[in-house]
């Protein structure tokens, strides 16, 4: 489906109910699988989770997990460490280029059996499950975090537990603090010390309900509307100040962007509180949280400001290079993008061309982060069902605070 989003004056303020956080839901997924007497609510409505959820069900031999990256990656580890479980792990033609190797060399490292089925690296790959060798692993610090909280989602399972050992400079430490406050609130104890974390054995757990916090990700696109709005507000739900999630960090960003952030027991309300927006950061490191920069990059675009974004080096292995599909997108637009390998540099401008489409790549925030922009141009959003891998509901919520779509 490609949608025309119109040119909107401003927004109603509303209250929207945002769906659980994919990132948790997959981990707690994860867990429950390994200790059945775990209950989850809020769940994540998400493709990805309904994928793991899934996937965790299936008796068959070829699992197939589309497009779902964090499904990939923490069903390797979960398959791995499956007793006489054999599977072949497979996805969609993107999955199929986004590396594995890391993580499969770490899984093997602990004796785990598993061979590539096609090109050496990348899914799919056959797993023969069985109980590790041995309790300890390495591998390096700066690789995405989900190989690493793969590992420590399936350490309190293995007989001996887990050591893992990361080399070098940590990307994303929210995730792995994440995994092991999710851990935690299950009754496993992870020490997180000198770049090496290790988890022990657990049988059992006891028995234990957990929610699900809304996903902070998916709070960012709301930012951007308020940001780029007059004078409005919205409110969302379900969030939490003391959050396990790294994209909380939008609270802290978007000050400079003119958007207060107001917390109350279990909503948070963003408003519009200056259409002059305070002097951006020189430089912003977003290495904690890179889910939430085309998000920022697009925003700053529709302000007419300029922005520096470092610590972006995950986003070339994404569902596409973002980094490069964000060039594109903006430049269509008018703006003007410098990229690396690990940076992006928007420069500051006030042009926004009208009637632009924009491409999705298969990917998700893609849709998302440039949506905000119908508050200042008319624009079409090629294959707009893409959403639906994190956030389903989206573009009804759009709706809800007065955005005009169409199908087309």
């Amino acid at each position: 489906m490609n949608l025309k989003l119109e040119h909107i004056s401003n927004i109603k303020n509303n209250t929207l109910q945002i769906t659980g956080s994919k990132s948790e839901t997959n981990r707690l997924l994860i867990l429950q699988a390994l200790y059945p007497n775990i209950s989850i609510e809020n769940i994540s409505n998400s493709d990805d989770s309904e994928l793991m959820q899934k996937a965790l069900q299936s008796d068959d031999l070829v699992v197939d997990i589309h497009h779902a990256g964090t499904a990939m990656r923490f069903l390797t580890a979960y398959f791995a460490v499956k007793e006489g479980r054999e599977t072949v792990l497979t996805g969609s033609k993107r999955m199929k280029e986004r590396p594995i190797k890391i993580l499969v060399e770490a899984l093997q490292q602990l004796g785990c059996e598993i061979s590539y089925e096609n090109e050496h690296g990348y899914p799919p790959i056959r797993i023969q499950g069985k109980q590790p060798s041995t309790n300890r692993v390495a591998l390096q610090a700066n690789v995405s975090s989900q190989y690493i909280s793969a590992l420590m989602l399936i350490a309190p399972s293995l007989s001996n537990g887990l050591e893992i050992s990361l080399e070098g400079k940590i990307t994303s430490v929210p995730y792995i603090n994440m995994t092991l406050s999710l851990l935690k609130d299950i009754g496993i104890e992870g020490r997180f010390q000198n770049n090496i974390i290790t988890i022990d054995s657990y049988e059992q757990v006891v028995s234990k309900n957990v929610i699900v916090e809304s996903d902070w990700s998916s709070a960012s696109y709301f930012y951007s509307i308020v940001a780029l709005s007059n004078d409005r507000s919205v409110t969302i739900g379900s969030y939490k100040k003391e959050s396990y999630q790294g994209d909380s960090f939008l609270s802290e960003i978007y000050k400079y962007l003119g958007v207060e952030t107001i917390f109350d027991e279990n909503t948070i309300t963003l408003k519009k509180v200056s259409d002059s927006p305070l002097e951006f950061p020189d430089e912003l490191d977003l290495s904690n949280s890179p889910d939430i920069a085309q998000t920022i990059a697009v925003t700053c675009f529709g302000l007419g400001i300029g922005c520096y974004l470092t610590g972006l080096h995950t986003l070339k292995i994404k569902e596409t290079d973002r980094l490069e599909a964000l060039k594109i997108e903006i430049e269509k637009l008018g703006g003007q993008v410098h990229i690396t390998e690990n940076t992006l540099q928007l420069e500051p401008s006030n042009t926004i061309n009208e009637d632009v489409s924009i491409a999705t790549y298969n990917d998700h925030r893609m849709a998302m982060a440039f949506a905000p922009l119908a508050l200042k141009t008319s624009l079409f959003v090629e294959d707009a069902n893409v959403v639906s891998k994190s956030y389903p509901d989206f573009w009804l919520d759009l709706k809800k605070l007065g955005f005009d779509s169409s199908s087309i």
